[in-house]
């Protein structure tokens, strides 16, 4: 079946990608909303056969390659601008809803560990969730708490390595995915690091925007995510700590990047961020304690309780103060 699936799936993840904005239809046209169904046709035929099927020995080839196709293919159809997908609900077309769904079941099929090892899954792993926070955050947040936190989490180690991850597999979909970020997080690509990155702030922000400073809380993701968020403060923390412990004590060349997801988590809760700085400052001595927490008090200098542009460079700029104060002998 792999002789067939793959060069297909090959075949229609070239014809989504939309190069040089070749694929540019008219507004009225319907022609991206068409291309799309297909698509999503075709992912939910392959991804309701392949879960079913026995694991093998080669497990990439069985599964995993034509699974990370499919991730790349509803990647760049997510993010290639030719479809309207605000028709879709207005009409009750399920196509988006459908695809997503399947997706999601087939990359919660994979372990974490296996994303990890087989460094094309990972690619096509995190570049999807990075759409996926950024163009359809409220489909993450209807999804269960297990899922998410589960995705979330998987972020963190995208950032640095797989230590010690898949600690909470065992509860419910929200945290799956949420704690699928917090492993991405530590992953030594700059370019995956980022991208897990990029998906914590789109969620953060959101909460910040809708929830924190937001008149109205009554819109079903705004609902979503305060509950979300409240139930997983614990894991939050956690990606806290280790985007500062990535900043500290790894040289990479995306500081910038960190520094967003950085500034949105710690306006959403200043507990979390007092939290994180006694944790990181009880691994020091204590004669270097005021010198550490001078550092830290020093990052909010002349920034805002707000996230826009000017007051996150103004952050980012800190941080790298911040890098150079605190890792001084």
């Amino acid at each position: 079946m792999m002789q067939v699936t793959t060069p297909l799936l090959k075949l229609v993840a070239e014809l989504v990608l939309n190069k040089s904005q070749r694929l540019n239809f008219e507004y009225s046209s319907p022609n991206g909303i068409l291309l799309f169904r297909e698509v999503s046709k075709l992912i939910v035929a392959y991804g309701s056969r392949i879960l079913p099927l026995p694991n093998k020995a080669d497990m990439y080839t069985s599964k995993y390659k034509g699974m990370s196709l499919c991730l790349i293919i509803l990647t760049r159809a997510i993010s290639g601008s030719f479809v309207n997908f605000g028709i879709f609900e207005l009409y009750g077309d399920r196509a988006l809803v459908d695809a997503l769904d399947i997706i999601v079941k087939m990359i919660l099929s994979i372990p974490l560990a296996d994303i990890f090892a087989y460094r094309k899954v990972a690619a096509a792993y995190f570049a999807f969730l990075d759409s996926l926070f950024s163009c359809h955050l409220s489909f993450v947040l209807s999804l269960d708490k297990t899922t998410f936190m589960l995705v979330v989490g998987s972020l963190e180690s995208g950032l640095k390595d797989l230590s010690d991850k898949i600690s909470s597999q065992d509860k419910t979909t929200f945290m799956l995915v949420v704690g699928s970020l917090e492993s991405g997080l530590k992953d030594l690509s700059d370019k995956i690091s980022s991208q897990c990155a990029y998906a914590i702030d789109n969620l953060a922000t959101f909460y910040f925007t809708h929830v924190i400073v937001g008149e109205l809380t009554t819109s079903p993701s705004a609902l979503n995510v305060s509950g979300l968020i409240s139930d997983c403060a614990e894991l939050f923390s956690r990606i806290l700590r280790t985007l500062f412990e990535v900043v500290i004590f790894e040289d990479r060349g995306n500081q910038w990047t960190l520094s967003r997801a950085i500034l949105s988590i710690m306006l959403i809760s200043e507990e979390m961020f007092t939290n994180v700085k006694a944790q990181i400052l009880a691994s020091y001595p204590p004669d270097q304690h005021q010198r550490l927490s001078s550092c830290f008090d020093k990052l909010m200098t002349d920034v805002t309780l707000s996230l826009d542009g000017k007051n996150r460079d103004k952050f980012s700029q800190n941080l790298t103060k911040f890098k150079t104060e605190f890792c001084a002998k």
